[in-house]
C-alpha cells in the first residue's frame, strides 16, 4: 500500500522518519550510548506504526460514541486522548499525529535515559525534559500583529511545567477545520491530548459570516471522517466584531478545559489578533 519507511540522519543530531503521510523529525540529548539506543528504538518501532493504523482505519474514522475497542498501541492512545472531550463531535483521528509522536517518544525513553527529547510529527510535538532540564520549541503560525497578547514563535519549557505535548490546528492547516482560526496551539500533558484539544478549540473559533466559505468535507475528501459536516475552505475580510466573537468562543472552550485539567495552556490566533489561555507558560513577544 505504501513504499517502505525511510529513516535517515539529518544534521544537528536529528533523525528523519517518513512513511506515507507520516513525516517526523526527532532529536534527543544525552550520552552517546543512550542516544544510539534511543534512536535505534525509534527506528525499530516506526515502520510498524502506519500498517497498524491502516488495519483499524475504519474504526478510527467513526465518531467517538460509535468507536469500539481498538487493538493497536497508537490507536489506543488516540482513543484515550479523545475520550475526555466526548461532549463534542470528534473521532479518534483528531489525535493521530500526536499519538504517533507519543508512541515514538515512549519507546525512546524506555530504551535509554535521556536528558531531553522532542518528536515533531508535522508540527504536533511530543516532548520530554528530565529534572532540571529545559527545552526551547518553535511554534508555527505565531503572529506579531495586533494589540492583543501574542506569541513570539518560541516556547521555553521546563521539566516541572507538566507539558508533554504541543499541537497546532486551524483552518489554514493540513487538516479540515470546522472553525476559522488561523492557528490554535495547545500545550498538553501528552501530544495526543494536545492534538485533540487543538482540533476542537480551533473548531470553536467560529462565527457565522458571509466572509466565510464552507463545503461538506466529503466533497473535498470522500474518505473524510467529518462526513457532510461543513468545513472551512476560505475566510475573507472579517469585521472586528466577528474576529472578537470567534476568538472569545474559542477562548471560552479552552479556558473550560484548562480548568478541568484537560489542557495546560492555549494560544488562539485569527486575523492578526490573539488570545492566550494559561498564559503564564507562554512566551510573549
Amino acid at each position: 500500500m505504501f513504499a517502505p519507511a525511510v529513516i535517515q540522519e539529518l544534521t544537528g543530531g536529528r533523525l528523519h522518519l517518513s512513511h506515507g503521510p507520516i513525516d517526523i523529525v526527532l532529536k534527543a540529548w544525552g550520552r552517546g550510548e543512550a542516544l544510539r539506543a534511543a534512536y535505534a528504538a525509534a527506528a525499530r518501532r516506526f515502520p510498524q506504526v502506519l500498517p497498524e493504523l491502516c488495519e483499524e482505519l475504519q474504526a478510527l474514522r467513526r465518531p467517538l460514541t460509535d468507536t469500539c475497542a481498538l487493538a493497536g498501541p497508537v490507536a489506543r492512545r488516540m482513543l484515550e486522548a479523545c475520550r475526555p472531550f466526548a461532549g463534542v463531535f470528534l473521532t479518534p483521528m483528531a489525535a493521530v499525529a500526536g499519538a504517533v509522536a507519543d508512541e515514538l517518544i515512549a519507546h525512546m525513553l524506555a530504551a535509554a535515559r535521556l536528558e531531553r527529547v522532542f518528536v515533531n510529527n508535522g508540527g504536533d510535538i511530543a516532548v520530554f525534559m528530565a529534572p532540571g532540564q529545559a527545552l526551547e520549541v518553535g511554534i508555527a503560525g505565531a503572529f506579531s500583529r495586533g494589540k492583543a497578547p501574542v506569541l513570539n514563535g518560541r516556547l521555553s519549557l521546563e521539566a516541572g511545567s507538566g507539558v508533554g505535548g504541543i499541537a497546532t490546528s486551524g483552518a489554514r492547516g493540513r487538516s479540515f477545520s470546522l472553525g476559522i482560526a488561523d492557528a490554535v496551539t495547545v500545550l498538553g500533558r501528552t501530544a495526543a491530548a494536545a492534538d485533540a484539544a487543538a482540533t476542537l478549540i480551533a473548531n470553536a473559533v467560529n462565527v457565522d459570516s458571509p466572509a466565510v466559505a464552507r463545503r461538506p468535507a466529503v466533497e473535498l475528501d470522500c474518505d473524510s471522517d467529518l462526513g457532510r459536516r461543513p468545513v472551512t475552505v476560505a475566510v475573507g475580510a472579517l469585521t472586528a466584531a466577528e474576529i472578537e466573537a470567534a476568538l472569545a468562543a474559542g477562548a471560552a472552550r479552552a479556558e473550560d478545559w484548562r480548568r478541568q485539567g484537560l489542557i495546560i495552556a492555549a494560544a488562539l490566533m485569527l486575523a492578526g489578533r490573539s488570545r492566550l489561555v494559561g498564559e503564564a507558560l507562554l512566551s510573549r513577544s
